[in-house]
């Protein structure tokens, strides 16, 4: 496919995920137990074989609910010789943990944030670097474009048994603390913020003016409650439904990051099924990032009106381009192969298809 059809598929595809959610599609906001048999209608746990899938957020979370549907539907697919069950709230461990689960195949399946992948391919910092994408179309219509991504998603199957099945819209994370809105970066003076365990993520909080304090996401809310942190950084969804807004209330808009979340499955097992079965699995993903993407959207605009009750404060006048050019050098030093500087270009290919506002 060329990429002007891969555009306009890209922004097909998006104008129709952004209806669902105006139109309350998108699976809805309920979820099950976090474990045992995912919270659905289905029991999936009945199925000859059942695959585990790792999550470290709530159930209320689009994702949770789009791998619950997706545990069903492959249930139903396969006339149950496969199901998943989904366990949130990190009850299999951090995400550091449980990718080397799954790299070792003891958990079939896991959401990943984009960060932790830089870890075993450095390359993935490319879609994790401040300001990287102008909007959430241009995120899409890379994400959609096999000839961008699919070196890089298979780049790990050999050397860690880790695929990439895809790559689904987390948000745009902003700052958040326990003292004072954010406008200027001299604001972040001082102020310990959690990031994600990767060091191009501690040293964007740190050219921001900030003081980055790594730790997985269950340690985050003790540690706002304690005055171990003074804030973190993240989206609307997580910000409410981990309650850091009970801890945390003032939300500044700082826009720093678009990263996306991935949905990871060990090689070997993803091999081991019939050539049937596995082309109805994968057949079955797309649905998946469009229930998880379009649900998304609604969640956000809930998220963002249940913090508000809890008495948080949402600020939106924040001088974002005096962020960008601190943490520019980041993004400049960082774009130094071959293979990142071709992944840099598409996205900025995107970035002028779909303007911020686009």
């Amino acid at each position: 496919m060329t990429r002007k059809k891969v555009l306009a598929t890209a922004a097909a595809a998006l104008t129709i995920t952004l209806g669902l959610a105006a139109c309350g599609s998108g699976g809805g906001i309920e979820g099950g137990d976090g474990g045992g048999d995912g919270g659905g209608d289905v029991d999936v746990s009945s199925a000859d074989t059942v695959w585990r899938l790792a999550f470290n957020q709530t159930e209320e979370h689009p994702q949770y609910i789009a791998a619950v549907e997706l545990g069903e539907a492959l249930y139903e697919a396969t006339d149950g010789r496969y199901g998943i069950e989904v366990y949130a709230n990190e009850l299999l461990g951090t995400q550091a943990d449980v990718v080397n689960n799954v790299s070792e195949g003891s958990v079939e399946m896991m959401y990943i944030g984009g960060p932790v992948m830089e870890s075993f391919n450095e390359d993935f910092i490319v879609f994790n670097l401040p300001y990287m994408f102008d909007s959430i179309e241009a995120q899409a219509g890379v994400f959609a474009d096999t000839e961008v991504t699919g070196d890089l998603f298979s780049s790990i199957e050999e050397s860690k048994g880790i695929t990439v099945l895809a790559a689904l819209f987390a948000g745009v994370r902003n700052v958040y603390n326990a003292e004072r809105p954010i406008v200027e970066p001299e604001d972040l003076s001082g102020l310990k913020l959690r990031v994600q365990q990767s060091d191009s993520q501690v040293r964007m909080i740190e050219m921001m003016g900030g003081v980055a304090s790594p730790m997985g996401q269950g340690e985050v809310y003790t540690a706002l409650q304690s005055g171990v942190l003074d804030g973190a950084e993240n989206n609307e969804t997580v910000y409410n439904a981990l309650n850091h807004d009970e801890v945390a209330e003032y939300y500044s808009y700082t826009r720093h990051l678009m990263i996306p979340d991935y949905l990871l499955m060990n090689t070997d097992i993803l091999g081991e099924m019939s050539d049937e079965d596995r082309e109805a699995f994968l057949g079955l993903i797309p649905d998946l990032v469009e229930s998880a993407n379009s649900g998304f959207m609604e969640f956000i605009d809930e998220s963002i009106a249940a913090s508000e009750e809890a008495g948080a404060q949402f600020n939106d006048d924040v001088n974002v381009e005096a962020f960008r050019e601190r943490v520019a050098p980041l993004v400049e030093e960082s774009i130094n192969n071959p293979v990142r500087q071709d992944l840099y270009d598409a996205v900025q290919e995107y970035n002028e298809q779909f303007p911020a506002g686009s």
